[in-house]
């Protein structure tokens, strides 16, 4: 089980958000303790081919994008081929982290307007390559709970070693729900201080309801 502390992580990112720690100072303690989510990652991917973790939060705006950016940039950092999906269709980020236009990405894939090859974007950072949301949908739920993203998700698992979703909130949307269905684990990021014991509670309760697997927490000391 993950269980690690991050400290005060949205001071450490500079303005915008455009700029990653891991990447900007990777020597820092922050980009320390992403290490060391890697290396627990690594220990439960450990003697299988490929895995697929939906990372999420309890609420809004408490850095899961942040967080999820972070840990899949320390991932490719070790020559580990990484893809990062950007599945909260709602309020998608991840482009923004990169500076990715996001013309093109999962939605497209979904609705058959795109490929999947044509929705992942190369990044200098490692062997990172990125699906940004790609264009909004009035319908995510049925969308993310589809059979054809099943067999996207299955597709890319077979060129890449882990793919990290980041995802809408658990509690306050359904896509998470049905998204975490069709992952290998579930991280749960959560607030010190912020985060309420009756919800966290609620999400893991959630989270068996679904017979998803809760893999881990992260505790974002904001």
């Amino acid at each position: 089980m993950i269980e690690v502390v991050l400290g005060k992580i949205r001071q450490a990112i500079s303005f915008k958000k455009r700029n990653l720690i891991t990447v900007t100072n990777s020597d820092s303690v922050i980009s320390d303790e992403f290490r060391k989510i890697r290396t627990n990652i690594q220990f439960l991917s450990e003697g299988k081919e490929s895995q697929a973790y939906l990372m999420t939060a309890l609420g809004m705006r408490e850095g899961t994008s942040t967080i999820t950016a972070n840990l899949a940039v320390m991932m490719a950092q070790q020559k580990e081929k990484t893809l990062l999906i950007d599945a909260n269709i709602r309020d998608p980020a991840i482009h923004h982290l990169f500076e990715h236009a996001n013309q093109v990405g999962l939605v497209d894939v979904l609705l058959e307007k795109a490929t999947i090859q044509q929705a992942i974007r190369p990044t200098e950072i490692g062997d990172l390559d990125v699906m940004t949301s790609g264009l909004t949908s009035a319908n995510p739920t049925e969308l993310l709970g589809s059979e054809k993203m099943t067999d996207l998700l299955k597709a890319v698992k077979e060129n890449y070693h882990t793919v990290l979703i980041d995802s809408p909130t658990l509690l306050k949307t359904t896509e998470a729900r049905v998204l975490a269905t069709q992952c290998d684990g579930v991280i749960l990021i959560l607030n010190r201080g912020k985060t309420r014991l009756d919800k966290t509670v609620e999400a893991r309760k959630t989270l068996e309801f679904a017979q998803a697997k809760l893999v881990g927490t992260i505790l974002n000391d904001k």
